[in-house]
């Protein structure tokens, strides 16, 4: 598939649910490119996709929320960290489509009621902080809740993979497509596409941009270290094809991903990337989160800092939204 309205009428198709603000912006950060002395740079802002301050589980939400509502549910069931964007979007896509939400989130350092956690709360979601660890466990305990809503008569949806990554690539071959147009009226083709991933998100992209044949290429920034990433993300990519009835089929060698900037661990926050939010925000007014984008916003600046990315290119950063998660880092961010 080389067209653009061939892929948007396929992903027209997908049972969802209308809960953003699409399409995103794309705009240029020309004193953002000015400070670094290298490539023009244009920010795609799915920080401003609309619901709970925005981020780009929105837009896959409106796919995994809108799976669930065609298959009856009444009830959302989700879990991750305890400053998870997906859940704090999650709780807010219930409240505005009038849908239960039960949420069970990990405990771990940031388990405070401030940033997303406090959103969770205000958005009215069943909130339990649980002493089981993100990953297989707190999933098997999501489906055991749901099997007890089932019980008393309701009819719930447990977002989790694989479904809901592929769900996530199907929406980010349609952020693609939106980039795909707001290229052609900026006057613009981008050679890379940053952002910060290590599943649906960036699964999407490389799906999108080939089934279009676009030149632009994505790199990922991992922000948590993941067993078999290359797998999953090829594997959504190629699950979310099928889903669209493309032809259009992803290898592992086709990812570009990196876990060089995630430093300690999930949710610990290094040097580079405060220093990554600061210049953000000192240049262009826009504020990344501490966890996920300003990590990839490292990743980029060093690798123009570098010369990897040469001074005539043009690179597309995805935004990706989590910005409440400063409030919840306050500390760190002050002392960085």
């Amino acid at each position: 598939m080389k067209n653009r309205e061939q892929l948007i009428s396929a992903i027209a198709r997908m049972p969802q649910v209308d809960i953003g603000h699409f399409p995103t912006p794309l705009e240029e950060c020309p004193r953002l490119a000015e400070t670094l002395g290298g490539p023009r740079i244009f920010m795609k802002r799915e920080d401003c996709s609309g619901l709970a301050f925005g981020g780009n589980k929105v837009r896959q939400l409106t796919f995994t929320i809108g799976d669930g509502v065609h298959q009856g549910a009444d009830t959302i069931v989700h879990g991750a960290a305890s400053q998870s964007n997906h859940c704090r979007q999650t709780a807010a896509a219930c409240g505005k489509l009038g849908l239960n939400c039960y949420l069970r989130l990990a405990r771990d350092s940031k388990s405070i009621p401030q940033g997303n956690l406090l959103l969770d709360y205000l958005a009215g979601a069943d909130v339990e902080i649980v002493d089981v660890p993100f990953g297989p466990e707190l999933d098997a305990l999501k489906f055991a809740l749901a099997d007890e809503l089932r019980a008393q008569g309701l009819k719930p949806y447990v977002v989790a993979s694989p479904r809901s990554t592929a769900l996530a690539a199907v929406a980010f071959a349609w952020c693609i497509a939106e980039i795909h147009e707001q290229q052609e009226h900026l006057g613009i083709d981008a050679d890379r596409i940053y952002t910060s991933s290590v599943g649906g998100t960036q699964a999407g992209l490389v799906l999108g941009t080939k089934a279009l044949g676009m030149k632009l290429k994505p790199f990922g920034c991992a922000p948590i270290q993941w067993e078999g990433k290359l797998e999953r993300m090829s594997s959504a990519a190629n699950t979310a094809a099928e889903l669209l009835g493309l032809n259009t089929r992803i290898s592992h060698a086709e990812i570009q991903n990196t876990d060089a900037y995630i430093g300690k661990a999930y949710g610990y926050l290094t040097p580079e990337c405060i220093a990554a939010l600061k210049l953000v925000a000192n240049t262009e007014g826009i504020f990344l989160d501490p966890v996920y984008t300003a990590k990839a916003m490292a990743c980029l600046i060093e690798h123009i800092r570098e010369g990897r990315i040469g001074a005539d290119e043009t690179v597309i950063f995805l935004h990706t939204g989590g910005t409440p998660a400063i409030f919840a880092y306050h500390e760190e961010l002050l002392a960085g």
